[in-house]
This record gives structure tokens, C-alpha cells and sequence, in this order.
């Protein structure tokens, strides 16, 4: 397998919509993937043509029978693209409203017990978990993250899980900090110790940076947010296993008693997903000889990684002679300079200015990046470092060094 050459960069960001300016701003880097990933211009066309059908799904016509056909191909290339042999796909209001979802049903359906999960979690685990869990009347525990490596290990769950523990949650990748999770190791830590918990992954900011592989995590959920994954707003996507299927759930009487989808949904969110396993299916051709579909999209996934820590490397250690992050004397990195946990992100803080102005220095320089608050969505990590907010910097694989240069050139002058 090769490595994402600069030719290739260029051609991936020929296939992205507003790779380097924005309709309002003009030319910009755009550095917010966290926020939502940049969409595949095949996305913006797709979801346009099917914008435009009038027809629903499960009608005896030529135009719906075409709906169902692209949900059921969407399906089927979710199930190659996450490796998930087993189990449904889905659609919903928002990934948030489907982790909301999969936990309430968990929660309800399991018994009495504890409810697990961890402090460095989205609080669209962490909410749903503490409503849903006193509902059942069940015991929310939280297991503690690491402050400083920004993560939380295998040794915290295994420290915490009890055979009483029913359902259990975990981030694949912490939007706030970027540091990664091992959620097989995790899982099966869990196992180990209650065999029949219900175990429901975040996996909406890990989605865009590396691979999916359901069929090896032993989890019964894994939920994304399409938009930021390359595709667009407007939905969610899980995946449930059989077992959490058979759970009652919210459905219509004398329905399907599999459906967990709630009313029509719309065709060309599915259709999106199509395109995005298309072009995963694409890149993992053009750095490797794969011959299988599934191999070349984890040889995508694989390629993305590498790229990704190529851009935080130089981004924290310096690229040509511009020094990087971890030579600023006044900056600060969340989660250390050297961490193999980190996913294409670095949040920061400068001693002596407020991130919020360092953000909008950014934004003048045309380098969008995001504050975060120690708010309801991220006081979980700032509030233990005693922040007032962080600076996040996300990346994505269709980001390149010379932006990374531009991006070092001007916090030089801020933290100057």
C-alpha cells in the first residue's frame, strides 16, 4: 500500500465541495472538521436529484420500486464499509436522537443494574444514560477518563464493570480532546465480566478518521453522524445488532416487528451513503491492489489515518522551518505533544489570551477553527484542567502541509 502522495491529494480535494473557500468568507483553510467534515461534491448532486422524486417508497410504480432499491444498496454497502455482517442499518432524526434512542430501549428493556459508561463522553451518551437509567431505575456509573492523555483505557471499565452492569456506553473518539478509544478491548473487558450488557458506541467523531469494523468490537450499537463523515446534515445513521432488535422499541401497532424506523425517511439521505462508500471504495484503489471491496475501503481507512497523523505531527513538532505547536512557549496542547491516541485533532490554549480570541484571530488570517466551552458539551474535559476553553483544530485527510504551514505561521504571530 502507498501513501497519499501529493498528486493524490490533489485529485481527493477535487472531490470535495468548498475545499479551500467558503461562499461568505472567501478563500479559507478550513480546519472545523469536527464540526462537520467537508461534503463530496457526488453528495451535493445526489441529494439534489433526489430532492426532486415524488414518489414514496413501497408503491406498486417503477419510480418507488428505484427508492427501494437504493435504501437496500445503501444498506448493503454500510454493512461492507463497517464491516457488519449481522444485525440492521437505519436512519434517524440526528445521530444524537439515535443514541438517545438505542440507550432508551437498552435502559428499558434490560432489567435493574447499572447503566456504565465514562467522563469523556458527548453528552448524547451521557444525557441519554442518566435520563433513561433513573427511568428504569437503574444506577448511572461513570468511570473516570485521564486528564492527561485526554482518553479513558480498557484498566478503567475493567475496574468498574460489575455483573450487575446492563448496558454500557463508549466514545470511539472524544470530539473535544481527539484521542481515540480501543473499543474492542474495551468490550470485551465488559464481557468478561457481564456477558449479556447491551454495549452502545459513539463512534459520530471517530467515523471520518480512520476504519469501522463492527464485526470485531462485540458491541450491540454504533451510531454516526453522516455530515461528519463526508456526506450531509439532516440524518443519522445506526447500526444495531439482533439481539438490541428484538428489544421493544417505539413502532406501529401490527407493524413489522423489526422496524425501528419511525415513519418515511428520506431516500437520498441513503443514497449519500452510497456515494461515500463509493468514494472510500475509490481512494483504497488508487494506494493499493486490492481486489476486494472491503480491502480497499480499510486500505482507505488505513491511508487516512497515516495522512491525518502526518498533519497533527507537523502541525505540533513544526514543518520546514517553521516551528510547530510544542516549540511555542506559551501554547499548550490537551491530551500532550506525544500521544498515540489522537484522531486528526489538536485542541490548545494560549497562556494570556482567551481562546475565543484566538479563534477569531484565526478566522481573520482565513483559518476557521472552533472554541470550545466549558459548557454542557465540554466542561467535562475543560473543567478538570481548570480552562476557560480550548482552541480545536481538526483535521481531515484532504488537508494538506502547506495549510498546516499557514495555520503555524499565523499562531506564531498570536502567541508572539
Amino acid at each position: 500500500m502507498t501513501a497519499i502522495t501529493p498528486d493524490l491529494l490533489t485529485e481527493i480535494r477535487s472531490r470535495f465541495a468548498q475545499i479551500d473557500h467558503c461562499p461568505q468568507q472567501g478563500p479559507r483553510i478550513f480546519f472545523e472538521n469536527a464540526g462537520g467534515a467537508l461534503t463530496l461534491k457526488s453528495v451535493v448532486e445526489t441529494s439534489g436529484r433526489y430532492a426532486a422524486i415524488p414518489d414514496n417508497q413501497g408503491r406498486d410504480n417503477p419510480g418507488s420500486k428505484e427508492l427501494v432499491r437504493t435504501i437496500d444498496r445503501a444498506k448493503a454497502d454500510m454493512r461492507v464499509l463497517m464491516n457488519a455482517p449481522d444485525g440492521q442499518f437505519f436512519v434517524g432524526e440526528s445521530g444524537t436522537e439515535l443514541l438517545f434512542r438505542l440507550i432508551m430501549n437498552a435502559c428499558l428493556g434490560s432489567g435493574a443494574g447499572v447503566v456504565l459508561g465514562s467522563t469523556l463522553e458527548h453528552p448524547a451518551t451521557r444525557s441519554a444514560c442518566g435520563r433513561w437509567a433513573r427511568i428504569a431505575g437503574q444506577r448511572h456509573v461513570l468511570v473516570a477518563h485521564d486528564h492527561a492523555t485526554g482518553t479513558v483505557g480498557t484498566e478503567a471499565y475493567a475496574a468498574a464493570v460489575t455483573p450487575d452492569t446492563r448496558v454500557a456506553t463508549i466514545i470511539h473518539t472524544s470530539p473535544v480532546t481527539g484521542m481515540g478509544v480501543d473499543v474492542a478491548a474495551i468490550a470485551a473487558a465488559i464481557r468478561a465480566v457481564a456477558p449479556k450488557c447491551y454495549i452502545i458506541v459513539d463512534g459520530i467523531q471517530h467515523a471520518a478518521h480512520g476504519r469501522i469494523d463492527i464485526d470485531s468490537y462485540d458491541v450491540d450499537g454504533y451510531v454516526i453522524s453522516p455530515y461528519k463523515m463526508f456526506s450531509r446534515h439532516g440524518y443519522g445513521l445506526a447500526w444495531i445488532s439482533d439481539r438490541l432488535t428484538k428489544l421493544p422499541h417505539d413502532a406501529l401497532l401490527d407493524g413489522p416487528a423489526d422496524n425501528w424506523e419511525l415513519g418515511t425517511r428520506d431516500t437520498g439521505a441513503y443514497a449519500t451513503l452510497s456515494d461515500l462508500a463509493e468514494y472510500l471504495d475509490w481512494l483504497g484503489g488508487q494506494i493499493s491492489d486490492a481486489t476486494e471491496r472491503r480491502e480497499r475501503i480499510v486500505a482507505a481507512g488505513t491511508a487516512i489515518h497515516a495522512q491525518e497523523k502526518t498533519l497533527t505531527d507537523a502541525m505540533i513538532h513544526g514543518t520546514g522551518n517553521l516551528a510547530g505547536l510544542d516549540a511555542m512557549p506559551r501554547v499548550h496542547i490537551i491530551g500532550g505533544s506525544d500521544n498515540p491516541a489522537r484522531e486528526g485533532l489538536v485542541s490548545l490554549w494560549v497562556e494570556g489570551i482567551d481562546a475565543a480570541e484566538v479563534v477569531a484571530r484565526l478566522n481573520a488570517a482565513r483559518i476557521r477553527t472552533h472554541l470550545r466551552k466549558p459548557d454542557h458539551y465540554s466542561g467535562n474535559i475543560l473543567d478538570p484542567l481548570g480552562l476557560d476553553g480550548c482552541v480545536r483544530v481538526s483535521m481531515c485527510h484532504y488537508n494538506s502541509l502547506h495549510e498546516v504551514a499557514q495555520f503555524l505561521a499565523a499562531m506564531n504571530e498570536i502567541a508572539n
